[in-house]
C-alpha cells in the first residue's frame, strides 16, 4: 500500500536524497519552528522531527510535524518506545496520518536517566522492532495489534534507525535485517564519523542482499567546534568518533573550527553519494539550521527535486 510520501517518491526513482532536522522547542512557541524550518524549505527533502530526543521534555513531535507541514515541508514524525503504551502509539498513529503527515521514524528513545525527568517511570511496552511490525500492520493489513479493523488505515512510509558503530558489531547488521522482516522502508544512521566502520557495515548490507530491501540514508552532523568533537568522542553513547577527525579540527585555529567541520560534512557526503547501497543523506545540523542552505550549496546536493 503506497503512501503519499514525498520521500518515497524521491527513493523509489533513485534520486539520492537529502533530508534534514528540527528539534521543537522547549515551550510552545510555534515562532521559533517556522524560523527553524525557513532554513530548512528548498534544501531538503523531508525534516526529521524529533520526539523529546535525550530524554528531555520538548513540544511533541506531532504538534511541532504540524506546524512544519503547514510550512510547505514533509515532516518525518518520529516515535519513541519510552513514552507510550501501545494504545497511545496506536492512537497517535492514527492522528498524524489524519493530519496528513506520511512518514514515522520507530525509535526506543534515550533512557530517561539521561534526561530531564530521571526518575520518570519508563513504558517500553513494545521495543523499536515490534512499533515497525504494528505500524506495518496498521497499513498493510488495516488492523490494530489486537486483530481488529482500522476503518482507513495510516499508509505511512516507515522509518527505522541503525548505528553501524555499537558494539558488538557483529550484531549490528542482524539487527538491522530484523528492522527491515519487520517492515521498515527507509534507515537512517547514527551520525557518522567513523568512515572505515561505514564502509565495512554498508560492504556487509550489500553482500547479504539487506539495501535492496530499504533505502539506507547515512547520517552526517558537522562539526562546530573541538568542544563539540571532543563530547561527541567521550560523552555520547553509541558515538564512534576517531581520533583524526578530533585531529583534524585542532588543527585549525579556534575560528575556523567549524569552517573545518562543515568541509569533513561535505568530504563525507560527496563519498556516500557513490557509495553502493547508500540511497541518500540524513543531515543532522543540530541547532545549527541556519547553516543548512550552505551546507546543501556545498554538497551540491541542489536543487531538491519536485515529484
Amino acid at each position: 500500500m503506497k503512501s503519499e510520501s514525498k520521500l518515497e517518491k524521491i527513493l523509489t526513482q533513485g534520486i539520492f536524497a537529502f533530508t534534514g532536522e528540527l528539534g521543537p522547542p522547549r515551550g510552545s512557541n510555534v515562532e521559533t519552528i517556522r524560523e527553524k524550518a525557513a532554513y530548512l524549505k528548498g534544501n531538503v527533502d523531508m525534516v526529521n522531527i524529533t520526539d523529546n530526543q535525550t530524554a528531555v521534555v520538548r513540544m511533541s513531535s506531532w504538534a511541532a510535524s504540524i506546524i512544519v507541514l503547514q510550512q510547505g515541508i514533509e515532516p518525518n514524525y518520529q516515535m519513541v518506545c519510552r513514552d507510550r503504551n501501545r494504545l497511545a502509539m496506536q492512537s497517535d498513529i492514527l492522528g498524524v496520518y489524519a493530519h496528513g503527515i506520511s512518514n514515522i521514524l520507530c525509535l526506543s528513545g534515550d533512557h530517561q536517566q539521561f534526561g530531564d525527568h530521571p526518575n520518570a517511570k519508563g513504558v517500553f511496552d513494545i521495543d523499536s522492532i515490534q512499533l515497525i511490525s504494528m505500524v506495518k500492520q496498521m497499513r498493510d493489513e488495516g488492523k490494530f495489534l489486537s486483530g481488529d479493523e482500522i476503518d482507513t488505515p495510516p499508509k505511512l512510509f516507515i522509518g527505522a534507525a541503525a548505528n553501524p558503530f555499537a558494539d558488538p558489531f557483529e550484531w549490528r547488521i542482524q539487527r538491522l535485517a530484523k528492522k527491515i522482516e519487520a517492515g521498515a522502508d527507509f534507515i537512517q544512521t547514527q551520525c557518522v564519523y567513523n568512515m572505515n566502520k561505514m564502509r565495512e557495515w554498508i560492504k556487509i548490507a550489500n553482500e547479504e542482499g539487506l539495501t535492496e530491501k530499504v533505502y539506507i540514508l547515512a547520517g552526517v552532523t558537522p562539526m562546530k567546534s573541538l568542544g563539540m568533537a571532543k563530547y561527541m568522542q567521550s560523552k555520547v553513547p553509541g558515538m564512534d568518533v576517531p581520533d583524526e577527525i578530533i585531529k583534524r579540527i585542532e588543527g585549525v585555529e579556534r575560528k575556523k573550527q567549524a569552517e573545518e567541520g562543515i568541509k569533513v560534512a561535505c568530504e563525507q557526503i560527496e563519498e556516500f553519494k557513490q557509495m553502493k547501497g547508500v540511497a541518500g543523506v540524513h543531515l543532522m545540523a543540530i541547532e545549527w539550521e541556519h547553516k543548512v542552505p550552505e551546507l546543501a550549496e556545498r554538497a551540491k546536493v541542489l536543487p531538491r527535486p519536485q515529484v
